[in-house]
């Protein structure tokens, strides 16, 4: 295997004048980075503060911990730190260009086109066409005592991503496509950085190949006959100097989009069902909020009258956020609690280890959606201490989506099922890309 660390001068000079770790020969900390970061960061925090180096995953980065490191990450005063310099590393070969990856002054370009498709009175059209999609989904689901929540909260997602932002049903393309954006995902945190045949690198430039012909070969028709979806309305935005996105954009930010607006939905809903069956009494109040709204589709006027749904999904996304570590890339000196961290360092702020700091939270591993309450309000100590969506310029574009989204298929398949696990049940967490249940999470499904 070859992995090799940055040697550089600066890279020197820094790990000279600064706390870490460099872990195994080799892998460095690429297995603890892979298998369990949330504990390797609080470990590693403890052991050498707020702002410590690591060796991992082919590279040496500096690694920010907290709500005061997270604050000085997002809100980026000065252009210091680059967001596309930082996930290239990782995803750029098969995220090329999404909205994530851009910096600075294009970003807020191609942010302002986008708004426009995620703004209120389109979320509303969105909704209106999630109801049907998540009935029909969950209708099709066979109880039993080994029903995998991540299976089929995944095909439910990916079939409203593609109904919703696409206009249309994917059919026998659907296990492709989910393969597809599976394995770009995976490939991101590969140990081995090469196109080696069978390896997780090479399977997600494959991936990223046939996304990219998917969604080429149907452009020419959305140009020429747009409807009410996403994909639509990328091929028809513009700004108000008339610029539009060319071909290549689009194909981009729609592969990027469709990989965030179902994967991190699945993970969060995987979170929530996980939580609801080791919490009956929870699942009860999220169930008895639902029927009080009187009827199986919610409009959009109906999220804000799911406050206990809410409170869950709040603690869900702290438990466990879609997105358990953020890398950025200084193109400047950098000067943070005593510490100079040179241009061109690899630096990472971890919102999964901050939403387990003691300092911050009450019992922090325990299930407490009433932390969020207004007469608790633990998350209001520090403005960057819950960050499960990021913050600054490049927090999630999607975010208000995200939430309709989850509360939507919530609402209705509390109407209709009931799940438990054992009691003794405890979820392992899949952290190779994104965090996912690495047994696909199994309960018992009851019809109610």
């Amino acid at each position: 295997m070859s992995v090799l660390f940055s040697t550089t001068p600066e890279t020197r000079r820094l790990k000279q004048t600064m706390p870490g770790s460099k872990g195994l020969p080799i892998l460095g900390h690429g297995l603890d980075f892979i298998g369990d970061p949330m504990n390797m960061g609080l470990k590693l925090s403890a052991k050498f503060g707020p702002v410590f180096w690591v060796d991992a995953l082919g590279t040496t980065f500096v690694s920010m911990i907290g709500p005061d490191a997270n604050q000085f990450v997002f809100r980026n005063q000065g252009d210091l730190f680059s967001n596309n310099q930082g996930w290239n590393y990782y995803i750029g070969k098969f995220f090329h260009r999404g909205i994530m990856l851009l910096d600075f002054e294009e970003h807020r370009h191609h942010r302002g086109i986008m708004q426009a498709a995620f703004k209120k009175q389109v979320l509303v059209q969105y909704l209106a066409r999630m109801n049907p999609e998540i009935a029909r989904g969950i209708t099709r689901w066979k109880t039993g005592n080994d029903f995998e929540i991540l299976t089929e909260i995944k095909k439910l997602t990916l079939d409203m991503a593609t109904d919703i932002f696409m206009g249309e049903e994917l059919g026998p393309e659907a296990d492709k496509m989910n393969r597809a954006f599976v394995d770009c995902v995976r490939a991101g945190t590969s140990l081995v950085r090469f196109p080696v045949p069978g390896g997780r690198w090479k399977k997600g430039l494959d991936g990223r190949r046939v996304l990219e012909a998917f969604f080429r070969s149907r452009i020419d028709e959305k140009r020429a006959h747009p409807g009410e979806d996403l994909f639509s309305r990328l091929c028809q935005a513009q700004d108000e100097e008339g610029r539009r996105f060319s071909d290549d954009d689009v194909i981009n930010h729609m592969i990027f989009l469709m990989m965030a607006a179902h994967d991190t939905t699945t993970i969060t809903l995987c979170s929530i069902f996980y939580q609801l069956a080791k919490n009956p009494e929870w699942q009860e109040r999220v169930r008895e909020e639902a029927f009080r709204i009187g009827k199986r589709d919610i409009d959009h006027d109906d999220l804000a009258k799911l406050p206990d749904m809410g409170l869950v999904m709040k603690e869900a996304l702290r438990l466990i956020p879609p997105v358990h570590g953020i890398p950025r890339k200084t193109v400047k000196d950098v000067e943070f609690q005593g510490h100079h961290i040179p241009a061109g360092t690899m630096i990472s702020v971890s919102p999964v280890v901050t939403h387990h700091m003691k300092e911050w939270w009450v019992n922090p591993e325990q299930f407490d959606p009433e932390r969020f309450t207004e007469a608790r309000s633990e998350q209001k100590k520090h403005p960057y201490q819950y960050v499960p969506f990021g913050g600054g310029a490049h927090m999630c574009i999607g975010l208000h989506f995200a939430e309709m989204q989850v509360k939507a298929i919530l609402h209705h398949v509390v109407q209709r099922y009931r799940w438990s696990v054992a009691a003794d049940y405890e979820m392992p967490i899949d952290f190779t890309s994104l965090p996912v249940p690495a047994d696909k999470l199994p309960v018992k499904l009851e019809r109610l």
